[in-house]
């Protein structure tokens, strides 16, 4: 039976604690402490820190949500889902955990973003996000790891839902660690890389792709997007890009890869497409993160046909994959 209105609002409007309550266990490591078995309070606080006291209450109440578990000796162990907070997980969501606890300050500014229009990532750090994490290099690194955190089941599917056929060079132009990358050049043997994204964001992608075993297959070009891409690829690709802009700013990022884009080479955008109706969608959630974050949206099938169409392109498909994202495919006009 659904819980009555008043509680389950209550529930709604107090998720933002466990969403913290969550984050603060994962900034502590509790989950790579309890990796090899369960441990007592003590030892828990002892090892990060801590009051032992307080951290004994946050652990509860996080295993009344079914995050950790307490056994009748008082020692805490993993559940399924604290064993995703763990470092060294398969499906790690140990860095988005930890970079939406960093950028917790934004959430209250969200009823000034709505009544303004201002950003509110801006409004509480004083600077754009990807602004903000240029001079923020361990936050940086935790960025581009929740990245993989929130999308990297995406990868695959999107792997087995489009194929990648008949490309000998793919650019992604806004590449970040190069992950997408990686695993496609792992599917396609042949197929060489291009990886484009700003300066400091590059020192990492190196670094991610010696250890995928790929990087030499691979050119590293710094730039940005807003000016010019390296031309001449057999496709363009961008995964979770256009949903941190504006209108007028992803049609300055499409008009630079219209510049370099041969007449027969493809456009490959990978994000969510919001449907039409209010039924829950991934694509809503994500919606309000960009809202409050970057600044940016994520869009319906018309408008990216409206921003497709300003930027010298016709969009010729969308292939739904078992995840939140779909391929959408554009070619040059």
């Amino acid at each position: 039976m659904n819980p009555e209105p008043a509680q389950q609002m209550f529930q709604l409007i107090s998720g933002g604690l466990v969403a913290q309550s969550i984050s603060v266990a994962a900034e502590l490591g509790i989950a790579d402490l309890l990796a090899h078995g369960p441990k007592a309070t003590a030892h828990l606080a002892t090892s990060t820190g801590v009051d032992a006291g307080k951290l004994y209450r946050l652990l509860r109440f996080l295993a009344s949500v079914g995050v950790f578990a307490e056994d009748a000796h008082g020692a805490w162990s993993l559940t399924p889902l604290a064993d995703l907070l763990r470092s060294e997980a398969p499906q790690s969501m140990r860095a988005g955990a930890r970079m939406l606890g960093r950028m917790a300050a934004a959430w209250p500014r969200l009823g000034e973003t709505v009544r303004t229009g201002q950003c509110a990532y801006t409004l509480a750090f004083g600077r754009p996000i990807f602004e903000d994490l240029a001079h923020k290099p361990e936050d940086a690194a935790i960025f581009d790891s929740a990245m993989t955190s929130f999308h990297g089941g995406e990868t695959d599917a999107v792997l087995n839902a489009y194929s990648y056929d008949g490309i000998a060079v793919l650019a992604d132009i806004g590449c970040g660690i190069g992950a997408m990358m990686a695993a496609t050049l792992g599917r396609y043997p042949d197929m060489r890389g291009v990886l484009f994204d700003q300066a400091h964001v590059l020192e990492r992608t190196a670094a991610h792709l010696q250890v995928s075993g790929v990087a030499d297959r691979c050119s590293l070009v710094a730039g940005s997007f807003f000016e010019e891409v390296p031309p001449g690829a057999d496709a363009y690709t961008m995964r979770h890009i256009l949903h941190d802009w504006h209108d007028d700013q992803c049609i300055a990022i499409l008009g630079a890869i219209r510049r370099a884009i041969p007449e027969h080479a493809r456009l490959l955008i990978i994000e969510t497409v919001v449907p039409t109706g209010n039924d829950p969608s991934p694509s809503k959630l994500f919606d309000m993160f960009m809202m409050a974050l970057p600044d940016g949206l994520e869009r319906t099938e018309a408008q990216f046909h409206t921003i497709l169409n300003a930027s010298g392109f016709r969009l010729t498909g969308i292939t739904a994959s078992a995840s939140p994202v779909s391929v959408i495919e554009a070619r040059p006009v």
